[in-house]
């Protein structure tokens, strides 16, 4: 006879709400992001032992190579949709296990490969798992994790992209593309096995009438056997958000969901064309390029070293300052950053200025990018998407904006090669740096404060400023 989950628990839990579950649980559901991390910047140290190492069993050409980067976003884009239906199906839980399912897929192919369309096949399927990345991951990190909570740990999510990016340019400088690949597939095996008793969230087990089960998923989550007052809460705010409707029509029609999805994709955008993709694809070439004293392979794991470290830092401090100008003073930091890499490379390339005193200019310039970029570009998007809709409408628009997110991705690092091969490296970074200007501005007329908000207070607002705009418009 199956023992009823209440039973099983109440001895164990305390009558005060705990963080370390919904800590651990943001740990677990984060190796998925890393791997996701490591299969995106894979070609960083793979693409020149594909194309230089005769041990290799497949050599391919640059030409070939660049697809690495176009292929993943394109199985993204292809996934989203579906993606979109599985997570209000089959639940953010089973959504997310699919991740790693790809990732063990992936990583198989890379290992067994013997021809460049087995390499076009994974990367596919890393593709696919990045539409669960960014997609479902940070709406199940937002409906499982107290307001707090979220804040503070909600980042962790995008902390683990940065490791995966780290780890693949360290392991890869050193082993081969068979040996990384068998020892990055232990990775989502280990995700399968922890996350498989993680609970699932609260907010879409009340959407699909278990209520049972979300009050037992709430207990785990807290530690509580008292989560009554805050079930309670859940409870009326997902009967109001799934009482309105929920079409893709909806989206546009409904101000705050029209308010929240502008602001959604302004933030992608706003962190996409910033040039991030680009310079995780092609971190060595850029390198290279720049005449620095230390090898390509060791200014890449600087970089991505300082990345993974300031993105730690920046974290846990998102909930002790605003939002809204940590977007600000971040696209504007990367504003600077950007500018210089363009000025620098345009006087080495267009230019008979010497310059070779001054060939630590690119790996400062792209600390001082990595440095502004972790204090908001690259950790507040993730949290402010898992905030921004009611859990009704969450679905359809994380797949709206992932498939603009993810056209951005093609676009970026394509555009990335082009502009440098055809006309100099200084070119892409000065349209990077028009872009951040951009996104400087989005910030400060558009990005909300939602620092210490519930999921609840937070759709209030959008609904009151809404109001607001209507009665001024009335008015007028």
């Amino acid at each position: 006879m199956k023992v009823p989950t209440t039973t099983r628990f109440s001895f164990r839990l305390s009558n005060k709400n705990h963080e370390w579950p919904q800590i651990s649980v943001i740990i677990i559901v984060s190796l998925g992001s890393l791997t996701a991390a490591v299969l995106f910047a894979w070609p960083s140290p793979s693409i020149p032992q594909l194309i230089f190492n005769g041990s290799e069993t497949v050599n391919i050409s640059l030409e070939e190579a660049s697809y690495f980067a176009v292929i993943p976003p394109l199985g993204s884009l292809l996934a989203s949709p579906l993606v979109a239906i599985l997570m209000d199906s089959i639940g953010r839980k089973k959504t997310i296990l699919f991740m790693s399912v790809s990732h063990i897929i992936a990583w198989l192919l890379i290992f067994f490969s013997k021809c460049l369309w087995v390499f076009y096949v994974s990367r596919i399927f890393s593709g696919i798992s990045d539409a669960v990345l960014f997609g479902v991951i940070p709406a199940y990190i937002g409906e499982i994790t107290a307001s707090h909570v979220r804040g503070t740990w909600g980042n962790l999510n995008t902390i683990f992209l940065y490791i995966g990016q780290f780890l693949i340019n360290v392991v890869g400088a050193y082993f081969s593309v068979k040996t990384t690949a068998l020892f990055f597939f232990i990775f989502p095996i280990t995700h399968i096995i922890l996350f498989t008793f993680a609970p699932e969230s609260p907010y879409y087990l009340l959407v699909n009438n278990k209520n049972k089960e979300a009050e037992e998923s709430l207990k785990l989550l807290r530690w509580n056997n008292n989560v009554q007052e805050e079930l309670d809460l859940i409870t009326k705010a997902v009967q109001r958000q799934i009482s309105e409707s929920s079409t893709l029509k909806d989206l546009i029609i409904i101000p705050t969901n029209r308010k929240a999805l502008f602001i959604s994709i302004g933030l992608r955008m706003s962190q996409i064309l910033s040039g991030l993709p680009a310079f995780a694809v092609y971190t060595q070439y850029i390198f290279s390029l720049s005449a620095a004293n230390l090898p390509a392979s060791t200014c890449a794991i600087v970089y991505t070293g300082l990345f993974f470290l300031m993105s730690s830092t920046c974290s846990f401090f998102v909930d002790k300052l605003s939002r809204k100008w940590l977007m600000i003073f971040s696209s504007f930091g990367c504003t600077i950053a950007l500018l210089i890499e363009s000025m620098y490379f345009y006087f080495i390339l267009q230019t008979n200025v010497h310059l070779t005193s001054y060939n630590w200019i690119p790996l400062a310039g792209m600390s001082l990018y990595i440095i502004m970029f972790s204090l908001g570009l690259g950790i507040l998007p993730n949290l402010l998407l898992s905030e921004l809709f009611s859990a009704s409408i969450k679905g359809k628009a994380t797949s709206v904006v992932n498939i603009i997110f993810f056209l951005c991705i093609i676009i970026v690092p394509k555009l990335f090669q082009l502009l440098s091969s055809n006309f100099g490296m200084y070119v892409p970074f000065f349209v990077f740096f028009c872009c951040t200007c951009c996104s400087t501005l989005f910030s400060y007329y558009f990005v909300p404060e939602t620092k210490g908000k519930t999921l609840e207070e937070i759709q209030q607002m959008l609904t009151k400023k809404n109001k607001i705009h209507v009665a001024q418009n009335s008015t007028n």
